[in-house]
C-alpha cells in the first residue's frame, strides 16, 4: 500500500498503526484530541481514569509488535505484583483456587490506562512511516464500489481536508459515525446487537501505604440473589505506577455511587472485603472520586453485511465494546491488530472488501461476548437477549466454575479462557464437562457422607 489512514489514536487505532506501517509506505493516523498523552486519560476517552486491565493475551500482542515492551513498561514505572499479593473474593470468602501453571509470559503488567496508552503511543509514533495529525474525523470518500480516502476538519480550521488511502481503519470507539458515513453513501449500515447493562462506576486514587494494607491486587465479584436482598457488585484495586493504589467500586441499574468520598468509602467498608475498606478509610486519596457510567455492551457485525465496500476495515470498540469489568477492551484491540495483520500477510486484493478479516474480528468478538454476556445475562434487570442454548451452557459453565475452585487442570483451562488466550468453547469440551461433572458428584457424595453424621458420633 502506499498509504493508509487511520481513524483514532486509541489503543486499536495505534496498533493497528504499527501493524500498517509493515505494509504501508505512509500511515496516518488523525486524532480529534491534541492533548499531551503524559498528561492523563484524554478527553475523548472518558472512562480512561477509570481501573483497566490488560489481560495476558493482550500483553503478548504488545510484546509482539513492540519487543522488549515489557521490560520498558517495568523500568517506567510499570508493577508486577507478587503472585502472595494477589486476592480474588467471590461473594466476599477468598477464592483458594489451586495454582495456575506459567502461561509462556514470566510478568503480569499492572498499571492505569493513560500509563499503558503513553508507551505504546511514543513507541508507535517513533516508527517513521507513521505521522499523527488532530483533527476531527468527517467522512469517507468512496470511488465506485472502494473507500479511497477520509475526510477531516484540522484542529483550529473550519475547512475539510481529503487525505487518500488505499485502506481507512475505524478506530473510533463506541461512538464511531461509519454507520451513518455508510448509509449516507448507500451502503447498509452493519447490525448493532446491544445489551443493556447500565453499569455505574467510581474510581479513586490512595497512597500506597504497607502500614493498611499489603494488597497489590484484589477483585470481587458478587451475584445477585434478589430472594435474599442481595445486589451485584463488582470492585477491585491494584498497586499502580507511583506506589499508588487505584480502587473501583461499581453497581448496576439504580445503585449508582456517587463522587462524594463518604460515599465511596461506605461502599468500600459494606460492600467488600476487608482490604477495601482498610485502604478506603486511612489511607490517602489523591485527587478526585471519578464516576462513570456504561449503558450497555454492544457490537456492529461487519461480517452479517451482503455488501461491503474495499478499503475499509474496523477495529476495537468501533466493532465491539463490552462490560469493562471483565477488562477485555485493550486486550481486544490487540487482539484485532494481529487479525489485521494476518489479513494483509495473506494477500488480500486491494479492490475486494475485507471479509476475512471481519471474520476473524468476529471470532474474537464471540469470544469475549460469550464471556461477558453469559455473566451480565444472570443480573435481575438485563433481561436479553438471550443466545441459544444459553440455559444449558449457562448450567455447565457453572459446573466448571465450581470444579476450578480444587482442581488445577480444570482451573488451568478457565484461566485460559478468563484471560483470552483460549476461546470459551474450549470449555464445553468433552474432556472438561465430564471431569467437572465428576468431581461435582464427588463433592456430593462427600457432602451426603458428612450429613449421615450424627453430632453424636463426631
Amino acid at each position: 500500500m502506499r498509504r493508509a489512514v487511520v481513524l483514532g489514536a486509541s489503543m486499536a487505532g495505534l496498533l493497528a498503526a504499527r501493524v500498517l506501517s509493515d505494509h504501508a509506505d505512509e500511515v496516518l493516523i488523525i486524532e480529534r484530541d491534541g492533548s499531551d498523552v503524559d498528561d492523563g486519560p484524554r478527553p475523548g476517552a472518558p472512562q480512561g481514569s477509570q481501573v483497566h486491565a490488560l489481560l495476558p493475551a493482550g500483553q503478548l500482542q504488545l510484546e509482539r509488535w513492540y519487543p522488549g515492551f515489557t521490560e520498558a513498561a517495568i523500568a517506567a514505572g510499570a508493577v508486577v505484583p507478587p503472585p502472595d499479593g494477589v486476592r480474588f473474593y467471590v461473594e466476599g470468602v477468598l477464592r483458594t483456587a489451586p495454582p495456575v501453571p506459567p502461561t509462556g509470559q514470566a510478568t503480569t503488567l499492572v498499571s492505569t490506562r493513560p500509563f499503558l496508552e503513553a508507551m505504546v503511543r511514543h513507541r508507535t509514533m517513533a516508527i517513521g512511516k507513521i505521522r499523527l495529525v488532530v483533527g476531527r474525523a468527517e467522512g469517507l470518500i468512496f470511488d465506485g464500489d472502494r473507500v479511497t480516502g477520509a475526510r477531516y476538519v484540522p484542529e483550529g480550521a473550519d475547512e475539510i481536508v481529503t487525505e487518500s488511502a488505499d485502506l481507512v481503519v475505524d478506530a473510533m470507539g463506541r461512538s464511531s459515525r461509519l454507520g451513518d458515513w455508510l448509509e449516507e453513501n448507500g451502503w447498509p449500515r452493519p447490525p448493532m446487537l446491544r445489551m443493556p447493562i447500565k453499569l455505574n462506576y467510581a474510581t479513586a486514587l490512595f497512597r500506597r501505604d504497607e502500614r493498611i494494607s499489603d494488597v497489590w491486587v484484589a477483585v470481587s465479584t458478587a451475584s445477585a440473589d434478589e430472594a435474599r436482598g442481595k445486589v451485584a457488585r463488582i470492585g477491585g484495586f491494584h498497586v499502580v505506577e507511583g506506589d499508588k493504589w487505584i480502587m473501583l467500586v461499581s453497581g448496576y441499574d439504580d445503585d449508582r455511587p456517587t463522587r462524594d468520598v463518604e460515599d465511596f468509602t461506605r461502599r468500600a467498608r459494606a460492600h467488600f472485603p476487608t482490604p477495601f475498606g482498610d485502604i478506603a478509610e486511612r489511607a490517602e486519596m489523591i485527587g478526585e472520586v471519578i464516576t462513570y457510567h456504561q449503558a450497555d455492551s454492544r457490537r456492529r457485525d461487519f461480517h452479517k453485511l451482503d455488501r461491503l465496500p474495499a478499503g475499509l476495515v474496523a477495529a476495537g470498540d468501533a466493532v465491539a465494546s463490552f462490560n469493562p469489568v471483565y477488562g477485555q477492551g485493550m486486550t481486544s484491540a490487540a487482539l484485532h491488530a494481529s487479525c489485521l495483520s494476518a489479513y494483509l500477510r495473506s494477500g488480500p486484493s486491494p479492490d475486494a472488501p475485507a471479509r476475512a478479516y471481519f471474520e476473524q474480528v468476529r471470532v474474537v468478538v464471540d469470544a469475549a461476548w460469550q464471556t461477558s454476556t453469559f455473566s451480565d445475562l444472570s443480573l435481575p434487570h438485563v433481561d436479553g437477549p438471550y443466545p441459544p442454548a444459553y440455559k444449558l451452557t449457562k448450567w455447565i459453565s457453572d459446573v466448571v466454575f465450581a470444579a476450578s475452585m480444587t482442581d488445577a487442570a480444570v482451573n488451568r483451562r478457565l484461566d485460559a479462557v478468563m484471560t483470552m488466550r483460549a476461546h470459551p468453547n474450549t470449555l464445553m469440551r468433552p474432556g472438561t464437562v465430564l471431569r467437572a461433572l465428576w468431581l461435582s458428584a464427588v463433592r456430593g457424595v462427600a457432602r451426603s457422607r458428612r450429613s449421615e453424621v450424627s453430632p453424636a458420633a463426631g
